[in-house]
């Protein structure tokens, strides 16, 4: 405490004023009225403090010699009145305030009364208060804050915001997330000011102790006049100079400067930018306002601060060193005198002798002089507390010893203090440790201490704590502390099982305490072996159960109450180390997917067990078999500890076969199909070891299309030959019946040695990613195609041009043997077919396909295509002539059709029912067709034989192609074009048909180049005509022979004077359901769309025309080429007769079509796509139109077959609902409706996933009353109803009771989420915010008849009732029905209708009693009863489900118990469980009996009431029955009933039971919590689900509210420079550290972005609408940021802007500190509202603006103002905030960055002489990444050549960077100079730098040239690099 002052008033001599401190003397005297008197005197006294040393009036103060004699003498007088109250206080003070006043302690109230105190100034929880100055040690330092130790055992945080001031924040930016360890050291002692005291939520009764640590707070009131030479300040290093190191006070008043070479003399670690230092003055300079201070350890350890004039209490720092003398001792301390006005104390426990003995006051005499520090200081009650501790006094904090949870046998007892504990001594390795035992830790019951504990005796203690502080342990003596397993976090161990406590639970687990006093938490997955509803009422708290220790990771243990894993004896997998193969242990699925199951073990350990492994049956899911969190008892298959990882098996006894016997990869086997299933066919196999193998559907085949098709035809039965084994998944082989892969099975690889460069390998696709295809051989052998060398076009799309599972040949480029990569190449160019193998095997597939049709159609005639060999002639009659050719019919074949087209009449006139000889040219025997032809070329030249020999005819014909060799290159002509290949004939050789196959393997997907009947094309013969081929002759087409345009047609285009509006006669090449394709003049092509052909909308507008037709034309428009498709049409065409006679002006106006569409207009057009939900219309050449599922119809069967009634092509018509201008898009519906004047339509088009277009609430077509279709989206929990969606954006609610039109139980058992249904607009409103609710009815009675063939629900198959919609409709004593709407003790709630409810009382709820009304009435239950009362007025209705005249017994019931008779079995159902007994109910009699436990069962009785649950089927005995009573005893024992062995068992559930009702309910109830289904799927699409609740969309959108902010990092991330020190190739180590950081950065940041879109995932879920809801949401998300912004955005919706801005405010004052980012979102949101909204603008925005400097970092708010000035584009505010920023933050590279991206892109000059301003301004450290960033600037946004100076400049100063190096290449690449690439290239890898540098370069190099260059390029890098090598060998 400090004193009074002893200046006496006016002149005195030295014996007054003694008089004077003697009267202050007397309070301690026990009289009442002296008491008074003095207390008046010292607050005088305290009062003279503040008396200045020169008073006016020639008054004088003592000198320091008078001051001692004066102050001598009361002391002596003091010390004899206190031994004489000691005397008489003893006897009457009671012993029990002796511990009282010593636990409060007295840091109040005496220290200003002026009496001397009994105790010692201690801290406690109970006195400790804001404001107060500590001194600590750090006991831990953690990322986000520091724990500090505190005097007294106390525990204190400190945040990383309070632990530095804000000064230093530019300073300490470079070390982000390290700041706190970079600055603080456990063990550092430090001066700390107390902010705040929580209460702890975790455990009552205890508060959390918040601490700063700033400087400017504990040096408040500092000034240079009151800084001395020798005192010891505290500073930060703000920067390092060259000459020593500037400091900062924390205050702006003065700065002080530490001299380097004080600091070099004396062993001190490398001081750095931030950190913290104790200094002791040496001088100080006035004038410039430094202090030269001195960070020698010695002499700061040795200063004494000296005493001051005047000097005030808020100047005692904690540690600071003074001179004192004691005063007296006290009960439990000494109190001492110091800086002459001070007085404090020092607690027993900070006295000079650690073990301080009972006798320890004879150490400390009156007068005696110690050096002591300053402890705490309280400057409300002016309470300082000392330290005399040597270690502390040495400023240093005392050592630690011992560890937590330490037992020691032999520890001496050093003192006993009476009532309240033991001091001991603990022997350690180096110096003993004091420890202290509170009496409460001495044993379970002591009575006194002092006659079971003496000093000298040996106690066994226990470790509890330690006070870092005082170095004192705390220990514990009780018996129960030494048996427990657990008692620190370090006892815990893997695998060991515990017994545990639960203290609570909650949503997401339960925590347990053990018995030593550590805590655990059980997840909510590890509660139970089965996914847990209500966990709370599965743990009860208090409850002590087992549980086995699943992990313990910094301090946080978790744990596991699953049966198995408690219960399991098999071993514990704690390691990677510990997985030995074979190993057979216990696990957890915590993952499933397609490939197989991620297991977990203890500790983090995890394996995974391959699909093959599973245990499954061929072609099932994983998924099926198991589930997430299912305990599985595993084998581990192989382990590699180094990289983590184990492969395990769920298969624990594998079956044996031998080596031998195994069906080996790659060998062929035969098999029979077994079944058929969605994705494979799964066959048995004739193989040894395996009875089952699956073929996946693509592998049916090598061509796409047929592979589905053999699907489609196979049958269980069918026998394939040959199928090749590609993998073994356990006893399960993977087969293929691909023709490429069987035919070169010996040649396919299974290993990477068997793989050579340079060798085309037939395989198929397995993965396709972005950046390439994986290609996949035998087994696992897998190669990668990179996306360059997949593709001739390196700008296709993967996906597009390949599908996984496709056959392909692939070209191997690289085999690296270490890595076991191979790399592909899949380029048509060089791995084309070099054989006809792919349409053999087409053909082959196809004569398959045709047998399995005729044995499923079981046709007679299978064998019909032998009378139609190809090139034979055929006599036919013609049926009909069609626009694309003839048909003719066969006399003998019925079913086989042929065909004639035009091509192949070759001019000649054919009339139906005539007689026809034709050639045959193709045969499709699966589709019974035949090409024929009347050619002459083929029909003449039958002539000249015997017409009637058709033998001869087949003989000349294969005379033909028998003078043909094979691969003789022959000319052929095109024949017929099919979809997958021509028909060819060669005229050389007599027109010999062919067949060659348009596609190749890798092709297969690729665009189809375009043939014309009569093209002359360039093929080679490959096969001969032969049974193999069905007697065809198979050619291959040349690579060379693709048409390409010669240079004289492409000088006549150039010469071509074609322009829009030219009139033009085209041809017709091709007839298409949507276009006319057209060829006209030289090599020009066009299209014209269906829309052109006439002015008026046809049914089948493209009916009068025919390929080969000339017509006239005009062009409408130029389109361009794609780059997907080369070959887009160059020109639009139209054939409208009204363009083609049209003016001159018309000509002109072609381009500017009008767009003139009102609503309610009536427009048709013509179908050009369907899909799902929409279908798309185009009205004219730029005008579209769609129409949406549910406008098009609203029955429920035509809605079903949605996509069938629209046929592209098609004309459609209907009315404008809205139009888009911009989109060109109009909003059509079927039905005519009445548009809304005054509703403005404007742009509402917003596209979604680039094909789905919808318009938001357009509702003019809906009205009250109005019938339409809908589709169920949603079944509410409960009695909630249903969720209909009737438009794009428009969802209605139909209430329970409008689900059907009879009250029928679980009215929506028949209805399913997107079932098309038929319902009535009800209700229409329109919310405040613009939003309209729909109320719907699905009563049939109201919607009308459904469509015959749609089946009705059955909840409808009954009579009608009416619904009483108003409460004057009901009447007493009325029969009603209702569904239970929800239940409480009182009685439950009933609806009646969709506007009335019933309330019906728990007394009317049955004739009996109710025992539980929740499972007797579940919610939704139907119930019937009569109206009881009806109040009009306040609309209440009661409702009684007692029957008329009930009694209490029943008449029924006595006659009941005459039916029943001792001896007889019945059935009945388990009513009630009582501790004595089991209620039954019996069957077909309204009698309950009890089963007495004795005679339940010859078992054990103890566990009876689990083994029976209500509700359940049991057989029972009637062992007596008493008609008096009206009770029925009955017996379960297993001799009373098994004799009977005639009675059944009763089926398990009676039909008229309602099924499931509480699973229901609580599956119901989990749907309304969805927010573990939020985070436990990362992958959810959130874009479908957007798609299916489009009118949520809107939660997406911040309203008006900007993005937050864009940081300059975001321009290019992977620019960025690492640092100064730090190079990107210098050390793998430290790109490992980097690259540690960095994932665990983005796994922070990626879960907080998980989180924020789990809560606006929530918010779209269920949008508020009211204020109400939105204040329930801030209530329960107070710290989400995006709450209170939708909040704003809604209150802005009402034009309540005042309102938004409290909301602001509150938000900003709710969410806790710790959220910096969440707050500066709503600073964010805040500045954007006063931007639009102020008034002015500028100066609202500027006062929210200073406002939030005082609370967030100012150089975050200015970085986010200056984003909202750039996004609104306030480019003049935004350069005077940018210019004031580089003022204040002038030393801030990111700063000037911003700076400088603002000037290069808004386009503006002086660049350069503003990066030479920054760099005389920022640290040299930071030029090198200044000059970088902006370098890299340059050359995206401004001018490349300065960027390369300026990268030039850099390397000239730092050739060795190779970070610098990397950045700048990657610039010029992105450019693409080859020439200055390759320079620099050669430059950067000519210098002499370290091997792993060059190796980074030369790497880099060669990976350009392997992309961009050739070959040789390549090989050159590669020569370099070796000559490096080889010169630095050397």
């Amino acid at each position: 405490m400090a004193p009074s002052s002893n200046k006496p008033q006016g002149k005195k001599n030295p014996r007054d004023a003694a008089k004077l401190n003697k009267s202050s003397k007397k309070p301690f005297k026990p009289n009442k009225g002296q008491n008074n008197a003095a207390r008046s005197e010292a607050v005088a006294l305290q009062l003279e403090d503040d008396v200045p040393d020169f008073p006016r009036g020639g008054g004088s103060s003592l000198n320091r010699k008078e001051r001692d004699e004066i102050r001598a003498e009361v002391d002596a007088e003091f010390e004899a009145e206190e031994r004489e109250l000691k005397k008489r206080k003893k006897k009457r003070m009671p012993k029990e305030s002796l511990a009282k006043e010593d636990e409060l302690g007295s840091l109040f109230g005496d220290g200003i009364t002026g009496k001397l105190p009994r105790y010692a100034n201690k801290i406690t929880l109970k006195n400790i208060s804001p404001g107060m100055k500590v001194w600590g040690v750090v006991a831990e330092v953690n990322e986000k804050d520091l724990v500090i130790s505190l005097p007294g055992g106390l525990r204190g945080l400190v945040r990383v915001s309070d632990a530095l001031d804000p000064i230093l924040d530019d300073e300490t930016e470079a070390l982000a997330d390290n700041v706190l360890p970079s600055i603080f050291r456990i063990g550092q002692l430090v001066s700390c000011i107390v902010l705040q005291l929580d209460e702890d939520k975790k455990e009552k009764g205890k508060r959390k102790i918040w601490l700063s640590l700033r400087l400017s707070l504990l040096h408040k009131g500092f000034t240079l006049d009151s800084v001395q030479e020798g005192m010891v300040l505290t500073a930060y290093i703000k920067s390092i100079e060259d000459h020593g190191y500037i400091l900062h006070f924390g205050l702006s008043s003065f700065t002080g400067f530490l001299p380097k070479n004080s600091q070099a003399d004396s062993k001190v670690i490398q001081l750095s930018t931030g950190q913290l230092l104790q200094a002791a003055v040496r001088r100080v300079d006035k004038i410039r306002k430094v202090v030269h201070l001195s960070s020698d350890p010695e002499i700061v350890s040795k200063c004494l601060t000296k005493d001051l004039k005047g000097i005030s209490v808020d100047l005692l720092i904690p540690g600071m060193m003074v001179n004192a003398r004691v005063l007296s001792t006290l009960e439990n301390g000494v109190m001492l005198s110091f800086l002459t006005y001070f007085t404090g104390t020092v607690d027993i426990f900070h006295l000079q002798n650690s073990y301080p003995t009972t006798n320890w006051m004879e150490d400390y005499n009156q007068n005696k002089k110690v050096n002591a520090r300053i402890l705490f200081v309280d400057p409300s009650t002016r309470a300082v507390g000392l330290t005399l501790n040597p270690h502390l006094v040495r400023n240093k904090a005392p050592p630690s010893q011992v560890k937590i949870g330490d037992i020691c046998d032999d520890s001496k007892v050093v003192r006993v203090d009476r009532g309240l504990g033991l001091l001991l001594e603990i022997p350690s390795t180096q110096v003993s440790t004091p420890a202290y035992v509170s009496i409460s830790d001495v044993a379970e019951e002591v009575r006194k201490l002092e006659k079971k504990f003496k000093e000298g005796s040996r106690v066994r203690v226990r470790i509890l704590g330690f006070r870092h502080l005082e170095g004192l342990a705390t220990g514990i003596l009780k018996a129960s502390a030494f048996e427990g397993s657990v008692f620190t976090h370090t006892d815990v161990k893997p695998g060991m099982v515990v017994k545990g406590k639960i203290i609570a639970v909650d949503s997401f687990g339960a925590i347990v305490q053990f018995p030593g006093g550590v805590k655990a938490l059980c997840p909510l997955t590890h509660m139970s072996e089965f996914e847990i509803a209500k966990p709370r009422k599965k743990f009860k708290i208090g409850a002590e159960l087992v549980f086995r220790v699943l992990g313990c990771k910094s301090k946080r243990i978790t744990i596991t109450h699953k049966k198995t894993l408690v219960k399991s004896k098999l071993g514990i997998l704690s390691s990677y180390a510990d997985a030995a193969d074979g190993l057979i242990t216990h696990g957890w699925i915590r993952k499933i997917e397609e490939r197989g199951c991620f297991v977990h073990f203890y500790n983090g350990v995890q394996g995974f067990a391959p699909r093959s492994e599973l245990g499954l049956e061929p072609g099932s899911d994983p998924s099926s078999m198991y589930h997430v969190g299912q305990v599985v008892k595993c084998r581990v298959i192989s382990s590699n500890p180094t990289s983590r990882r184990i492969k395990l098996s769920l298969i624990i006894r594998p079956p044996r076969v031998s080596e031998d016997d195994m069906a080996k990869l790659g060998s062929l086997v035969s098999g029979v199909v077994d079944r058929v299933t969605p994705n494979a066919v799964v066959v048995y196999v004739n193989a040894k070891g395996y009875s089952m193998g699956t073929i996946f559907t693509d592998h049916l085949a090598d061509h796409h299309g047929l592979a589905a098709l053999m699907k489609s035809v196979l049958k269980p039965g069918f026998e394939f030959d040959q199928l090749l084994v590609l993998d073994t998944e356990g006893n399960n082989l993977i087969l293929s019946a691909k023709h490429s892969l069987i035919n070169s099975a010996p040649k396919l690889p299974s290993e990477v040695g068997q793989v050579h460069p340079n060798s085309v390998v037939h395989g198929y696709i397995c993965n396709l990613i972005e950046t390439g295809c994986f290609v996949r051989f035998l087994g696992r052998l897998t190669g990668f195609s990179p996306r360059h060398k997949a593709m001739d076009d390196h700008k296709g799309d993967l996906s597009e041009a390949y599908y996984v599972g496709q056959s392909v040949r692939s070209n191997i480029l690289d085999v690296n043997s270490e890595t076991g990569r191979i790399t592909l190449s899949l380029k048509q160019s060089s791995c084309s077919s070099t054989d006809a193998s792919f349409i053999q095997e087409y053909f082959i597939s196809e004569e398959k396909i045709a047998k399995l049709q005729v044995l499923d159609s079981k046709e007679s005639r299978s064998n019909w295509s032998e009378g139609f060999s190809i090139g034979s002639v055929v006599e036919g009659k013609v049926e009909e002539a069609k626009d694309i050719g003839v048909v003719v019919s066969f006399e003998k074949y019925n079913d086989v059709f042929g065909f004639i087209t035009h091509y192949q009449l070759a001019g000649t006139i054919v009339e139906a029912g005539s007689i026809i000889q034709a050639v045959v040219l193709d045969v499709a025997k699966a589709e019974h067709l035949v090409d024929l032809s009347l050619k002459p070329e083929f029909v003449n030249n039958l002539k000249q034989e015997s017409s009637k020999s058709q033998t001869r005819t087949k003989k000349r014909r294969r005379e033909a192609s028998d003078d043909l060799e094979v691969y003789e290159t022959v000319n052929a002509v095109v024949e017929i074009v099919k979809e997958n290949y021509l028909v060819l004939s060669i005229p050389k050789y007599n027109y010999a048909v062919g067949y060659a196959s348009i596609f190749d393997y890798n092709t297969q997907k690729f665009p189809q180049k375009q043939f014309v009947n009569g093209q002359s094309v360039n093929a080679t013969v490959m096969v001969l005509p032969s049974p193999t081929t069905a007697g065809r002759l198979l050619l291959l087409l040349n690579s060379m022979s693709e048409s390409a345009d010669t240079s004289s047609s492409k000088r006549a285009k150039k010469k071509s004077s074609y322009k829009v509006g030219s009139v033009v006669q085209a041809e017709i090449t091709e007839i298409k359901p949507l276009e006319l394709r057209l060829k006209f003049g030289i090599g020009f092509h066009g299209r014209v769309r269906i829309t052109e052909v006439n002015d008026d909308v046809l049914e089948d507008p493209f009916d009068n025309f025919r390929i080969g037709q000339t017509v006239t034309a005009r062009i409408v428009a130029k389109t361009s080429y794609s780059d997907k498709n080369k070959k887009s049409f160059q020109w639009d065409l139209s054939l409208k007769p009204t363009l083609l006679t049209g003016s001159r002006e018309m000509e002109e106006n072609i381009m500017n079509e009008d767009f003139d569409f009102s609503i309610g207009k009536h427009v048709t057009g013509y179908v050009y796509k369907v899909d799902a939900e929409w279908v798309w219309l185009t009205i004219s050449r730029n005008v579209r139109a769609q129409l949406f599922i549910l406008d098009s119809t609203c029955e429920p069967c035509e809605l079903q077959e949605f996509q069938k009634r629209f046929h592209v092509g098609s004309a459609a018509s209907g009315h404008v609902l809205s139009v888009s201008k911009e989109k060109k898009l109009l909003r059509l519906v079927l039905h005519p409706f009445s548009p809304v004047s005054d509703k403005a339509v404007d742009d509402e088009v917003s596209m979604i996933d680039d094909a789905h277009v919808s318009m938001s609430n357009v509702t003019a077509h809906i009205a009250e009353g109005c019938v339409v279709g809908g589709r169920v989206i949603k079944k509410l929990p409960g009695v909630g109803g249903l969720t209909v969606q009737i438009g794009p954006h428009m969802y209605g609610r139909v209430h329970y009771s409008e689900l059907s039109d009879s009250w029928v139980s679980n009215p929506l058992s028949g209805y399913h989420e997107g079932q098309f249904v038929k319902c009535k607009v009800l209700e229409l409103s329109r919310s405040g915010r613009g939003t309209f609710h729909f109320e719907l009815s699905l009563r049939s009675s109201l919607v009308g008849t459904l469509c015959p063939d749609y089946n009705e629900p059955d909840n409808d198959k009954h009579t009608h009732t009416e619904r009483p919609e108003n409460i004057e409709d009901l009447k007493p004593n009325m029969v009603v029905q209702g569904y239970v709407k929800n239940v409480s003790s009182k009685g439950c709630f009933i609806l009646l209708s969709r506007k009335l409810d019933a309330k019906i009382l728990v007394s009317n709820l049955s004739d009996g009693y109710v025992d539980d009304p929740e499972k007797e009435f579940p919610v939704g239950k139907l119930v019937t009863g009569r109206v009881s009362s009806v109040e009009p007025l306040s609309k209440r209705v009661e409702v009684t489900l007692k029957s008329l005249g009930a009694s209490s017994l029943p008449q029924s019931a006595r006659n009941n118990l005459d039916s029943l008779h001792v001896g007889d079995i019945i059935s009945g159902r388990v009513k009630r469980i009582e501790s004595y007994g089991l209620f039954i109910t019996i069957d077909n009699i309204n009698v309950v009996g009890l089963c007495h436990v004795s005679e339940l069962s010859e078992d054990k009785k103890d566990n009876f009431e689990t083994k029976y649950r209500t509700g359940e089927r049991v057989t029972a005995r009637v062992l007596k029955v008493d008609k008096e009573r009206h009770r029925v005893s009955l017996g379960m024992k297993d001799l009373y009933i098994m004799d009977n062995s005639d009675l059944q068992a009763p089926p398990k559930q009676d039909l008229d039971e309602p099924i499931g009702q509480n699973d229901l309910m609580d599956g119901a109830k989990s749907v309304m919590c969805p927010v573990s289904s939020l985070f436990g799927d990362q992958n959810m699409d959130v874009e479908h689900e957007n798609l299916e609740f489009q009118f949520l969309a809107q939660a997406e959108s911040r309203a008006f509210v900007p993005p937050l902010e864009v940081t300059l990092d975001d321009v290019d991330q992977g620019d960025d420079i690492v640092g100064q020190d730090q190079e990107l190739p210098d050390a793998e180590d430290s790109l490992d550290e980097k690259k540690k950081k960095l994932t665990k950065k983005k796994a922070r940041d990626e879960r907080e972005r998980e989180i924020r879109a789990a809560e606006e995932r929530l918010l779209e879920k269920d949008i508020p609408r009211t204020d109400e809801e939105f204040e329930k949401l801030v209530r329960s998300s107070p710290n989400s940021s995006y709450v209170w912004i939708k909040y704003m955005e809604f209150v802005l919706s009402m034009a309540a802007v005042e309102k938004a801005r409290s909301i602001a405010k509150r938000a900003l004052e709710t969410i806790n500190l710790r959220e910096e980012n969440e707050k500066l979102n709503v600073w964010v949101a805040y500045f954007n509202l006063e931007s639009k909204y102020g008034s002015p603008p500028e100066e609202a925005v500027m006062k929210v603006f200073q406002k939030a400097l005082q609370y967030n970092d100012p150089k975050k708010v200015h970085l986010a103002l200056l984003g909202v000035f750039e996004r609104s584009e306030q480019h003049k505010l935004a350069d005077e905030l940018a210019d004031n920023m580089i003022k204040r933050f002038k030393k801030s590279c990111k700063v000037w960055l911003r700076r400088v991206q603002r000037l290069l892109m808004q386009k503006q000059d002086g660049v350069q002489d503003f990066v030479s301003r920054a760099e005389k301004i920022l640290p040299k450290h930071k030029h090198i990444k200044f000059l970088s960033q902006t370098a890299i600037l340059e050359f995206k946004c401004g001018n490349p050549e300065r960027g390369r100076s300026m990268f030039e400049n850099i390397l000239r100063q730092n050739p060795k960077r190779t970070d610098l190096w990397s950045v700048y290449l990657d610039q010029e690449i992105r450019l693409g100079d080859t020439d200055l690439i390759r320079a620099l290239f050669e430059r950067a890898t000519s210098l002499s730098l370290p091997a792993k540098k060059m190796k980074f370069l030369f790497k880099k190099y060669l990976q350009y040239e392997e992309r961009h260059g050739n070959d040789e390029r390549a090989n050159y890098v590669k020569q370099k690099a070796m000559s490096y090598v080889e010169n630095t060998v050397a």
